[in-house]
């Protein structure tokens, strides 16, 4: 049900108006057709009685007796309404409650429709049906009288559904065009915060609409400069501390020359090194949110290939399946960056590497497998959260303090993708890394 209705605001205020207006048009219609029903009654009853009680004074001053077979009245020995005529018992009991004030001791009272004769048409404008109305009057026979009866209520259909149409059309289509007008500056500030992005020169927001909808849109204007303040002065901080922390870091590297134990200067070497990279992660996932590498076309398998080439240059087993050129739209250092991220985990954690790249007509997979110890299924997930790094596998000896899938996540979900990780049949983990297309 909630798929039927409508999402937008003005969508749902043309419903809500629409079944308004329904609602009051269906109350109207109900009592437009109880008092068409009250009408057509008093209509057929009130000159019925009227004929009747004329008769029956005629009949008691003149002393002549209801002629059957002439009259708009009518005496019969017997009920002349047929079986299979409709009955109106409202019509029969109307009669019998103003007979009885009247005083006139009435016994069955019996009422039928039938269709007008030929006769009774002739030079007509409303054929239609007759009310045939049958009096009992104990010991002296059946009263007739006719009354007109108007079985159609069309004329009164058509113009309830005429008048609903004119009031659709001066009500909701004028509402419809406000609310239109009201919502647009909503749906430009719903845009604007979707595809709000750090550092974008986009500018204020254009303030229009309701002075409710310009609070809001102004309320945004002024968060957003805040969160670029923010954001900038957190990246001068960052920057601050990259520079004070890489400064004794390469005061140390100097002194530990000076070690004569080769061991011992190469340990401190590695130590130096680890620590430096582990800045450099740090530093590149804070500020992921604010890349200064704008997106650019990329040959995404050449990409793909000159990290692999780095590897190899290492001595590290890492095999990268030949495939097409692939034009991709994306920021090249991040997703190298990316890339290597995964590859070094395999050659890490598995020994080597095995990289395809798989293209699809939405999607762009990137595998990285290894043969690794994999991961424990309910641990797929956790990994991707920093700082996170798993005992049996992921230890000082080698390396790292659980920023690589996080930052490698963050980098691919920048550019609309995501990862994955899959233990693989046989020993050792898959991570896939989805691009989208276009």
């Amino acid at each position: 049900m909630k798929r039927l209705l409508p999402r937008s605001l003005a969508g749902q205020m043309a419903l809500l108006i629409a079944v308004a207006l329904f609602t009051a048009q269906a109350l109207n219609f109900a009592i437009a057709v109880r008092d068409r029903a009250q009408f057509r009654l008093a209509q057929a009853t009130r000159p019925a009685i009227t004929r009747i009680v004329d008769a029956l004074e005629r009949e008691r001053s003149t002393g002549r007796p209801i002629a059957p077979d002439r009259g708009r009245v009518r005496r019969l020995a017997a009920n002349p309404i047929p079986p299979a005529l409709e009955r109106r018992n409202e019509v029969a009991e109307e009669l019998r409650g103003q007979l009885t004030e009247l005083g006139i001791t009435v016994g069955r009272i019996d009422t039928g429709i039938r269709t007008k004769t030929a006769e009774e048409n002739r030079g007509g404008r409303n054929p239609g049906s007759v009310l045939v109305i049958a009096v009992e009057q104990p010991g002296t026979g059946w009263l007739t009288v006719n009354a007109p009866w108007n079985r159609s209520d069309r004329r009164l259909i058509a113009a309830l559904i005429f008048q609903t149409l004119i009031l659709y059309v001066i009500i909701l289509l004028p509402v419809m065009w406000i609310v239109r007008r009201i919502s647009k500056p909503l749906r430009s500030l719903a845009g604007a915060a979707r595809d709000f992005r750090p550092g974008d020169d986009a500018g204020p927001l254009e303030e229009r609409g309701p002075s409710d909808v310009r609070a809001v849109i102004a309320a945004y204007n002024t968060l957003s400069l805040r969160v670029n303040a923010m954001l900038g002065e957190k990246d001068r901080m960052l920057g601050a501390i990259g520079h004070d922390l890489r400064t004794p870091l390469a005061a140390l590297r100097v002194r530990i020359e000076s070690v004569e134990d080769d061991d011992d200067r190469n340990r401190m070497a590695d130590t130096i090194d680890e620590m430096n990279r582990t800045l450099d992660d740090i530093l590149s996932l804070a500020r992921l949110g604010r890349p200064s590498e704008p997106p650019t076309d990329v040959d995404l398998s050449a990409l793909i290939d000159a990290v692999v080439d780095d590897f190899r240059e290492l001595d590290h087993q890492v095999e990268f399946e030949e495939a097409p050129r692939l034009k991709m739209h994306l920021r090249p250092s991040l997703m190298r960056r990316a890339v290597r991220n995964l590859i070094e985990n395999a050659v890490k954690y598995g020994g080597g590497a095995q990289v395809r790249l798989l293209p699809g007509e939405q999607n762009v997979a990137i595998e990285v497998a290894d043969r690794g110890p994999g991961i424990p299924p309910d641990k797929l997930a956790a990994v991707f959260d920093p700082f996170t790094r798993l005992e049996t596998s992921r230890n000082r000896d080698t390396g790292g303090i659980g920023l690589g899938l996080a930052l490698a996540r963050a980098i691919v979900n920048d550019a609309g993708g995501d990862i994955t990780l899959a233990n693989r049949e046989g020993g050792g983990l898959t991570a896939t890394i989805t691009l989208p297309r276009g």
